[in-house]
């Protein structure tokens, strides 16, 4: 998509993944509480899903002259050019701190959901991821056209703002509140995720972007799944739920502390230069 499109490409990186979670929060709750077999029949769903995907890729416009060695360009390629080390390092922690609040909305999410409602609704339980990556993915094609520091910043500040928010629900059993501030969180993971892709992807040269972009997302990855773990271990073996959503909140608005502070020591540098 980056080498068809590149300012498009951009864009449908970032606001794509938010689409197919939001969907894959609500689909699955309902799969679970309305359809057969649903451990099962949500495979086959994703199964169906892939023979498509297959199926486009093999009729998409090829973007590089084939060359032997097919099997070693099976091997994965992850770079960090001296262009966007600097830009890594402010772009890195909110890309971690975005995809560490879908995890927490992903593994605790429900049950914190019909905790607060008293509901236990599968539908229910899947609803707050999916207002966290629906608005996420609605932010993305609002602030398209900003300039990427104010996307940067607006990301960084509605994520602070909206886990502040959802840890005060949490805390005080305020079902209202806590959607509320997932909302405002999700403006958060849209734009943070936007905004890291704009700070560093533009400074890669294009027989670079594969692997660069593809460093973006092991970091964003890395940071759905290993807090993510750490929690569940944590709810069991530790604190419980509450506490757990509370330290794992508090730990995203350090990250995003720590982006904002690199952010606002690149404009700082910049305005000097």
């Amino acid at each position: 998509m980056m080498d068809i499109d590149r300012p498009r490409g951009t864009i449908t990186n970032a606001v794509v993944p938010g689409i197919g979670t939001a969907t894959g929060a609500l689909v699955s709750g309902l799969v679970v509480q309305f359809l057969p077999a649903p451990t099962h029949l949500v495979y086959l769903g994703l199964l169906a899903v892939f023979v498509l995907q297959a199926v486009a890729v093999a009729l998409m416009m090829e973007t590089v002259i084939r060359k032997p060695g097919a099997p070693a360009s099976l091997a994965p390629e992850i770079k960090l050019p001296r262009a966007v080390r600097r830009p890594m390092l402010v772009a890195a922690p909110v890309l971690f701190a975005v995809w560490a609040l879908a995890g927490l909305y992903g593994s605790l999410g429900p049950s914190l959901a019909r905790q607060l409602t008293g509901s236990r609704s599968e539908v229910l339980g899947g609803l707050s991821l999916f207002v966290l990556a629906g608005v996420a993915a609605v932010s993305v094609l609002v602030l398209q056209k900003a300039a990427t520091r104010t996307v940067m910043l607006t990301g960084i500040l509605a994520l602070i703002a909206g886990v502040a928010l959802t840890l005060v629900s949490i805390r005080d059993s305020s079902p209202t509140g806590f959607f509320v501030g997932t909302a405002i969180a999700g403006v958060g993971f849209g734009s943070g995720f936007q905004g890291g892709i704009r700070t560093v992807m533009p400074l890669a040269r294009p027989h670079e972007s594969s692997g660069v972009l593809s460093l973006l997302f092991v970091i964003s990855y890395l940071g759905m799944g290993v807090p993510a773990v750490i929690a569940g271990f944590l709810v069991v073996h530790a604190g419980g739920l509450t506490a757990t959503a509370q330290e794992y909140g508090v730990a995203v608005i350090v990250l995003a502390a720590f982006a904002l502070l690199g952010l606002a020591r690149g404009g700082r540098e910049s305005a000097g230069a």
